[in-house]
């Protein structure tokens, strides 16, 4: 503590050398899953990008809800600055972490935006995230109104710009975009043009659902 101040002039109690520092976890996390897409869209070779992607996951099991609460010194799902050795995480409301979190999350999830198009990718998605059984998703619309979609076996749900997205494993990928006046437009591929994404993204209420049937090879 005396020779190694870090950021500041003095340490606090809780702070200094044999801490984990909750954010540069995350941080660490971030940039291992942007070097591991940037090594998925450059076709790399296949035993490199699978480190990569191991790496990745054996990072993301350090930290957070994958933690026990014995083991963090607090509640696990609540962002904390660090936790020193022999006590207890400190310092909690760490936004920064949260920043880094959610888009590590919605990274996995296959969320792509490329010249103000939305695509989606699920090279970093693990199958076993999808449903094994029916479930009901719930969710709030861009006029706060709270909506119930029954989801099957074999699919998964999240929303973009309150737009509900579900993945529906399937033999051909492509998406179904349903439209607030009735309208269904279909896909072929994982890309929507630019002119729907920005729908969503400016939250015009003119998307109200859309479809992702995504394949996996094995």
């Amino acid at each position: 503590h005396k020779t190694f101040t870090g950021r500041s002039g003095t340490f606090f109690g809780y702070e200094g050398l044999g801490s984990i520092y909750w954010h540069m976890v995350s941080k660490l996390r971030l940039a291992v899953f942007e070097v591991t897409k940037s090594a998925l869209e450059s076709e790399v070779s296949t035993e490199l990008t699978s480190r990569l992607i191991d790496h990745y996951f054996q990072i993301n099991l350090g930290i957070g809800s994958h933690k026990s609460p014995d083991l963090y010194g607090a509640f696990p799902t609540d962002p904390y600055s660090h936790t020193p050795g022999g006590k207890g995480a400190q310092q909690p409301g760490m936004t920064g972490q949260v920043k880094e979190d959610l888009l590590c999350r919605f990274g996995e999830l296959g969320v792509r935006v490329n010249q103000g198009s939305l695509s989606f990718d699920i090279d970093l998605l693990t199958k076993s995230e999808f449903l094994t059984h029916s479930a009901i998703f719930n969710y709030v619309d861009i006029n706060q109104n709270s909506h119930r979609i029954e989801l099957p076996a074999n699919s998964l749900a999240y929303t973009i710009c309150q737009v509900p997205v579900i993945y529906i494993l399937g033999e051909s990928p492509q998406i179904q975009v349903f439209m607030s006046d009735g309208q269904q437009e279909k896909i072929n591929g994982l890309s929507l043009t630019r002119e729907l994404s920005q729908k969503i993204f400016k939250r015009t209420d003119e998307v109200i659902k859309i479809n992702v049937t995504v394949v996996y090879e094995n």
